[in-house]
């Protein structure tokens, strides 16, 4: 880690050296208006989980409809705009008796008394409107209002019907070529099932780091974050492309996290298992080769420390940008996971806009009370399509499919389909 940061810090200093890679961003603004965008994303989702263990099955389905607006920055030295967002959730189907563990963890809005399973009973229907103002200044940006960061240590969830969001401040800098700099202090989550927008429970976070585009086929980053009274994280990266000739190339990817608990049960309220400690450490190494429309991966995971690696405690439920997470996150103590995947580009052979995916990772050496060898498994499938022309350019639609498995010691076997419908529109 040390010498991810130092280098950097050297990339960076190296790449001042030189003039300024950009034109203003800032002086080619058109206006507030001009360069304003609105957009509506229809989404419709259904979700299955089919456990195998006992426990009450999960089905739930909703349209969401995502609006979100984008004004351009007023002309001058420094201008300014506004950006804002409204959400509207409506459940189709999924009542007390079907949607169970919280509606899928944030699929659904609830509300009155728990039915006789502590099944809280979903919403018809739930709304939420936010707004950020931003100035700009060469190609610096400065944010403050509801936003949707998505940096590796403060990373909005989208996986599921709405958005989470969380409100704050937050400083882009991209003045050098390749180099971005980022830091912000956020004080408020809103889930993706609530419209209020602090019911997270969010203290405060600040985060800071950067990443360089050393040259085409070479990046690093290195960020930092501190979510008050719950975690500190630092992550680093390395993602390195070599290209073998036409339609062929390799590239590694090396993502790692270190974190440090504030208290020794902070990590037991996300995994209720038991174990208690203040640190954790998760690393990831993907090579994949690509030829053509096919992808070929190979992926090694691991875990040390006294606990596993929790996240979306204040910092966002996609915090996690490690190579093996699915429906698993394969983030357990001591936990060490190895995948083998492949994709497919239709494209290659005639049918623009499909795409599919496939991937099995097995997870080991778990750490559990009283046992330190537990083990899990999941075989993951997902297809892809979009409509590439015509009246309903863009239409997508998105199978996944997870088959998971693991033993008595540990977990909740499941079989679980999650469908997407998603219609984007450009109104403006």
């Amino acid at each position: 880690m040390q010498v991810m940061k130092w280098s950097l810090i050297a990339a960076a200093v190296a790449a001042g050296s030189t003039q300024l890679a950009f034109a203003s961003a800032q002086s080619e603004s058109k206006g507030f208006v001009e360069d304003a965008s609105a957009n509506l994303l229809l989404r419709n989702t259904y979700w299955n989980r089919d456990y195998n263990k006992g426990t009450a099955d999960q089905k739930v389905w909703a349209q969401g409809f995502i609006g979100t607006f984008e004004s351009g920055f007023t002309q001058g030295t420094v201008g300014f705009g506004i950006d804002a967002f409204g959400l509207l959730g409506v459940k189709l189907d999924g009542g007390a008796g079907t949607a169970g563990d919280h509606n899928l963890g944030g699929m659904l809005n609830t509300e009155g008394t728990p039915n006789s399973k502590g099944v809280l009973p979903p919403k018809d229907e739930w709304s939420q409107a936010g707004a950020a103002v931003k100035a700009r200044a060469s190609n610096t940006v400065l944010k403050y209002g509801h936003q949707m960061p998505e940096l590796p240590v403060l990373a909005y969830d989208d996986s599921r019907l709405l958005p989470q969001s969380f409100t704050g401040t937050l400083l882009t800098s991209s003045e050098i070529e390749g180099l971005e700099l980022n830091v912000g202090r956020f004080t408020q989550d809103s889930p993706m099932w609530s419209p209020a927008s602090d019911e997270g429970d969010l203290k405060s976070i600040n985060v800071y780091g950067g990443s360089y585009q050393i040259t085409d086929d070479l990046s690093i980053a290195l960020y930092f974050s501190d979510v008050e009274d719950v975690y500190k994280k630092k992550y680093a990266n390395i993602n390195y492309n070599i290209p073998l000739g036409e339609d062929r190339a390799l590239n590694f990817d090396f993502n790692i996290y270190k974190t440090k608990y504030d208290e020794d049960t902070t990590a037991n309220a996300f995994f209720e298992n038991g174990l208690e400690g203040d640190d954790n450490t998760i690393w990831s190494l993907a090579g994949k080769y690509s030829t053509g429309p096919h992808a070929f991966i190979l992926a090694y995971q691991q875990n040390s420390g006294d606990v596993g690696y929790a996240y979306d405690m204040g910092d966002g439920g996609s915090a996690i940008w490690v190579a093996n997470s699915y429906y698993s996150d394969f983030n357990n103590a001591d936990e060490k996971s190895v995948q083998a995947s492949y994709e497919l580009d239709f494209g290659g052979y005639g049918i623009p806009g499909l795409s599919w995916k496939t991937a099995y990772v097995y997870g080991y050496d778990i750490k559990v009370p009283n046992d330190s060898d537990a083990k899990e498994r999941e075989f993951f499938n997902q297809v892809k399509y979009t409509i590439q022309s015509g009246p309903a350019k863009d239409l997508s639609f998105k199978a996944r499919n997870s088959i998971y498995r693991t033993d008595n010691r540990f977990g909740t076997d499941l079989n679980e389909w999650r469908l997407f419908i998603e219609y984007p529109l450009e109104i403006l």
